[in-house]
């Protein structure tokens, strides 16, 4: 398991580096290791000030799980609402997602009506999944003994990554690149998310450019899963 909590504008790494890194990435998925990687915390843009949508590397990789960002309220144990996390307005981050301008859409994704580029290019679509992200519903830590919330797809990608290592457990061995399974299954292992935006894009029925299929239900993509494995 391998979770990446940093990245940067897909178009701002140079060939070599971005071509090092998915070299790195693809021999991994070989070997049966699953990438989670954070979307990104500052919208479609990804922090470039072109006016242009953006997706982040390595998380545009087709070799790695993509975790976008909701806004996450409860009460109790029960959720009462999960939108697109999309605080920009105060400054707080929004989740990245789009379409790849480096990376060809996946087979695995040609169901997923992944829009096309500004160009009208088809690309990777990002993100494939998603959790809570916004750090005014994140997650408590204890940081210099002061309890806080913290929040971005940087935390999104090792919940997933826990998440996945607890299916590996009860699977009996790992998932590997779970790409073309989650595609598989569909929404039907998810907390759809269809409301909210991340600039650019807007959330809707089924995957799309801010949530990908939404936060995941753990039971239920297990037993996908394992029906898959048994198939």
């Amino acid at each position: 398991m391998i979770s990446i909590s940093w990245g940067g504008p897909e178009d701002s790494w140079n060939s070599q580096s971005r071509s090092a890194m998915e070299t790195a990435m693809q021999d991994a998925a070989a070997l049966g290791v699953t990438i989670v990687s954070a979307a990104g915390d500052n919208g479609s843009g990804d922090g470039v000030s072109d006016g242009q949508p953006h997706v982040d590397f390595p998380a545009s990789s087709p070799y790695s799980l993509s975790c976008g960002g909701t806004t996450l309220t409860s009460s109790g144990q029960s959720i009462t609402s999960e939108v697109v996390w999309n605080e920009t307005a105060n400054n707080e981050g929004a989740t990245g997602g789009g379409v790849s301008i480096e990376f060809p859409l996946p087979s695995w994704q040609q169901n997923a009506k992944v829009p096309t580029t500004p160009s009208g290019g088809t690309g990777r679509g990002v993100p494939d999944v998603a959790g809570n992200a916004d750090p005014s519903t994140g997650y408590q830590v204890l940081v210099g003994g002061q309890a806080q919330a913290i929040g971005g797809t940087s935390a999104v990608a090792p919940l997933w990554a826990a998440l996945i290592a607890r299916l590996n457990q009860k699977l009996g061995k790992p998932v590997g690149d779970v790409h073309a399974a989650i595609y598989q299954i569909g929404a039907s292992a998810f907390r759809d998310i269809t409301q909210g935006n991340n600039g650019a894009y807007q959330a809707g029925a089924g995957w799309d450019a801010c949530t990908g299929w939404g936060s995941p239900n753990g039971q239920a993509l297990l037993d996908a899963l394992s029906t898959q494995q048994s198939a």
